[in-house]
């Protein structure tokens, strides 16, 4: 064993070491134990809201939506649709048609947004349609004719929806009659009940039919988007880019990046805040340690002078005491890690956090601890802890033997 690090075991282990030089010890191990757990939750809530908004978002929205504004829409959109799929990476290319209607139920009424999708190609890109929780996914009409509906899990629950029902949808595009403008009214089979995880869409959003969207919205065999997906979503600038030289001029593509821009800014801006608040923390721990080590400086004066006198070296004598340092700063460090991380793993399987999906769009806190932010985390702590340490490391090496024992 060194005898730089036996030393400094000795002197952090030594029974005979004052109370107050102990307490103020086990302060600064909490202090950074405190520091770096609070900071891995922290860090560890930031990455789990932004990565399960980003997994729900690409869930039920497209990557890329091709759109041709100032037009009726898109008219030869199976065309642009083959075309399209030959983009490289591009998973699935699907048209539709959204509106925004009137929904009417037992005196009911309220807008929602509704779909027109083909089922058969939806359903194997869109997670909404996976995960259907009531009734089935079935958009045959009835034996009256009347078409299937699709509806969210919030929105049935509030409204007492059950498969089966019969809802009225009211369109804004409205039909011209000798008696003037007449909203179309269409009645709709509620067919089954989706569960999409994200409030949001589960509250507002309903699927139908892509005949059944256009007959509502009286438009004709035309859609208002084309949605690609792709298998790396990260591509989707790339592919955005491809799509509009591919479709030429009069279009516009738009990423799902782009349309939640905001969103994903203001969480990036939240981790970093979180990140320089909750570092504080472990600032104060470092001065803490400076205090330590500054005391047991001063409570050592003595024995320093007499490993001095027998020939340690001022280099052995303040590497005795950055060696202290670093034994505080690893232990509360690996304790926060061990906490924060033990915290961050039962709390993000248990769901312990409940949350109103109202505000923050997901009904528990989820917790989504990443190794990168462990280790700069770790590194950060240790280097607070070092910095504190070469201070009173270097009075230390400092001292003058003779001065000391000259009355002794």
């Amino acid at each position: 064993m060194r005898f730089e690090w036996f030393v400094a075991r000795r002197y952090l282990r030594s029974p005979h070491r004052p109370a107050v030089l102990r307490l103020v010890t086990l302060f600064s191990v909490i202090g950074v134990a405190a520091g770096v757990a609070t900071l891995v939750i922290a860090l560890s809530m930031n990455t789990g809201f932004r990565e399960t908004l980003q997994e729900r978002l690409l869930g039920v929205t497209a990557h890329v939506s091709l759109t041709r504004p100032g037009s009726d829409g898109i008219k030869n959109y199976e065309e642009m649709a083959a075309k399209l799929s030959a983009i490289p990476g591009t998973r699935s290319v699907t048209p539709a048609v959204y509106q925004t209607v009137l929904l009417s139920f037992a005196g009911q009424a309220r807008g929602v947004v509704t779909k027109g999708i083909d089922p058969e190609r939806k359903r194997k890109s869109d997670e909404a349609l996976q995960h259907v929780v009531a009734g089935r996914l079935d958009f045959s009409a009835d034996a009256d004719g009347i078409d299937a509906l699709l509806v969210g899990r919030q929105l049935a629950d509030e409204w007492k929806l059950s498969p089966g029902e019969y809802v009225t949808l009211t369109s804004p595009q409205g039909r011209l009659t000798p008696f003037g403008l007449i909203p179309r009214t269409r009645r709709f089979r509620v067919a089954g009940v989706f569960d999409s995880g994200f409030y949001d869409y589960d509250e507002n959003w309903c699927f139908m039919t892509l005949a059944a969207a256009q007959g509502l919205s009286g438009a004709g065999d035309v859609v208002n988007v084309l949605e690609l997906r792709l298998n790396q979503p990260e591509r989707a600038p790339q592919a955005a880019e491809e799509m509009l030289k591919t479709a030429g001029p009069g279009y516009a593509a738009a990423t799902w990046m782009e349309e939640n821009r905001a969103l994903f800014r203001a969480l990036r801006l939240e981790k970093l805040v979180t990140a320089i608040f909750i570092g504080l923390i472990t600032f104060v721990a470092g001065l803490n340690i400076l205090v330590v080590l500054s005391m047991t400086v001063t409570d050592k004066a003595r024995d320093i002078a007499v490993l001095m006198s027998m020939g340690a070296r001022r280099k052995q004598i303040r590497t005795v005491f950055l060696w202290q340092g670093i034994i505080i700063g690893t232990t509360g460090t690996l304790a926060g890690l061990a906490i924060g991380y033990a915290f961050s793993f039962i709390a993000g399987n248990y769901h312990l956090i409940p949350l109103d999906p109202q505000v923050y769009a997901v009904p528990y806190v989820p917790f989504h601890p990443s190794i990168l932010d462990g280790l700069w985390i770790a590194l950060v702590a240790m280097g607070v802890s070092v910095l504190a340490t070469i201070v009173p490391a270097r009075a230390a090496g400092r001292l003058l033997p003779v001065e000391i024992l000259r009355y002794e």
